[in-house]
């Protein structure tokens, strides 16, 4: 299996602003912008580690994932949340030549933490020997920072803050996700059961 982002949080999306005054980084000066590009690079930092630890997508994106197989003929979950969208699934064979499935032939089931791609009727579309589906989809909280649950985006602040302010420590210590992080993000953690197949 592979996910891949199709498409990435544009630097106009970041909440660099909202940063900066949890930092008390001071304003109206000349140089104002001069922190921009390695505070740019911490908070990139913290979501990717939020949305790891979580396997939820904050700002929405799209997403390209790769299967060689379903986990069941009927029904597929998807490996991050929340999904807003299937786009399409394209099933191709050995030589990789594609087909379009059907998109009444399967329907997204909406979940907090494991949602699914189920089909309607017997099957998912067939996935030939040796060959793959690829899943586009669409994942994420909101298109706006202001809308994503104000845990993790605390959680995301705390943790950028920290990156920033460690930036210089090469003991290792610093690359620990502090406890503060992990207790607003254990709620959103999906947490698997019976081996994690549904």
């Amino acid at each position: 299996m592979m996910l891949e982002e199709l498409s990435t949080i544009a630097v106009g999306d970041l909440p660099l602003d909202a940063l900066k005054s949890h930092l008390r980084m001071g304003s109206g000066f000349a140089d104002d912008a001069i922190q921009d590009e390695v505070l740019e690079s911490y908070l990139r930092a913290s979501i990717a580690a939020v949305e790891a630890r979580t396997g939820k997508m904050l700002l929405v994106r799209r997403l390209l994932w790769t299967l060689e197989d379903w986990a069941q003929s009927y029904a597929q979950p998807v490996p991050v949340a929340p999904v807003v969208d299937i786009v399409d699934v394209t099933v191709k064979d050995r030589n990789g030549v594609a087909t379009i499935a059907d998109n009444t032939s399967y329907l997204l089931q909406r979940d907090t933490h494991r949602p699914k791609l189920v089909a309607v009727g017997a099957a998912l579309p067939t996935i030939p020997e040796l060959g793959s589906a690829e899943v586009t989809f669409d994942a994420g909280f909101a298109t706006v920072w202001d809308e994503i649950p104000a845990d993790l985006g605390h959680a995301t602040f705390l943790l950028a803050a920290h990156y920033y302010e460690n930036r210089s420590e090469t003991s290792g210590v610093a690359g620990l996700m502090p406890f503060g992080v992990m207790a607003l993000l254990e709620p959103h953690r999906n947490v698997r059961v019976f081996g994690g197949g549904a």
